[in-house]
């Protein structure tokens, strides 16, 4: 049988461009969480509300007695207030262990030791649980608002609301990535998810018990900057056109948004390095 020579070889196949590598990241994560039966239970139980607001839009439309249903601005930027549980429990689901799982298996070190850099790396994981993240709050607040167009048959409410779409598009965008930036430098700061999730909750809940303390003793609103989810919420109220529902400016809530985008940004540049930094 002839050996046939096995020496060098021009490579045959397709170079993939710089600056892409962050999509097989995203891919495999994505199609990682698709697979779990128990993740897809949750997402179908956080469209649950969805459905709901759709039958009332079915029946204001259809049913003269349910006229009081009729949908308003006010109706949409109540649901992406329902979806914020939902948000939660999404995000401790995929983001907690997203680069903590990796530091506990010590992959980072594989990760960046081929031609992957690490905003590619950062930019991969935070495609992840954002992707996850809009597909609970921005995907089906959109879905609503063109139901409520086809029950209705016109593009009155639409035309009457032109603002709806890019409010819901700006506000869903803002959230998530504050929320998905936030726990990703969480993630990179610990190697046990379930201690990363701890930690998550604690940013929720104790910055908004902080607030409650100060508002109890100073009876102030202004002094929701203090509260992530206060922060989003002024945002949220301020994109929709909606009465402000505490007295803080509303760039000073902005401010505290992009902080925490800033702040997290660093914790990663921080924490994702092929080598293990002790502190």
């Amino acid at each position: 049988m002839p050996i046939h020579d096995q020496g060098y070889r021009h490579y045959g196949g397709d170079r993939a461009s710089h600056g892409r590598s962050w999509e097989v990241i995203a891919k495999t994560g994505i199609r990682t969480f698709v697979g779990k039966r128990a993740f897809i239970g949750l997402l179908l139980v956080a469209w649950f509300p969805f459905f709901v607001r759709a039958v009332q839009i079915y029946a204001a439309a259809n049913l003269p007695r349910a006229a009081f249903l009729a949908p308003t601005p006010e109706m949409f930027r109540q649901f992406l207030e329902q979806q914020e549980i939902f948000l939660f429990f999404v995000t401790v689901y995929v983001g907690a262990g997203l680069v903590a799982n990796d530091r506990r298996a010590n992959a980072l070190q594989i990760y960046l030791s081929k031609p992957l850099t690490r905003t590619e790396y950062v930019f991969g994981k935070l495609a992840i649980l954002m992707t996850f993240l809009l597909l609970v709050t921005w995907v089906p607040a959109v879905v609503l608002l063109l139901v409520q167009i086809m029950f209705a048959g016109n593009f009155i409410f639409f035309r009457t609301n032109i603002h709806l779409f890019p409010a819901i598009t700006l506000f869903s965008f803002i959230q998530v990535l504050t929320v998905s930036s936030a726990m990703l430098a969480l993630s990179s700061l610990s190697r046990s998810s379930r201690w990363v999730g701890v930690l998550y909750a604690a940013l929720t809940f104790f910055t908004q018990a902080i607030y409650g303390v100060l508002y109890e003793v100073t009876r102030d609103s202004r002094w929701s900057w203090i509260s992530v989810p206060s922060d989003l919420s002024q945002v949220g109220d301020f994109i929709f056109r909606l009465p402000l529902r505490y007295r803080t400016p509303v760039p000073v809530s902005f401010l505290a948004i992009a902080a925490i985008v800033v702040v997290s940004g660093l914790i990663l540049e921080r924490r994702v390095r092929g080598v293990e930094v002790v502190a």
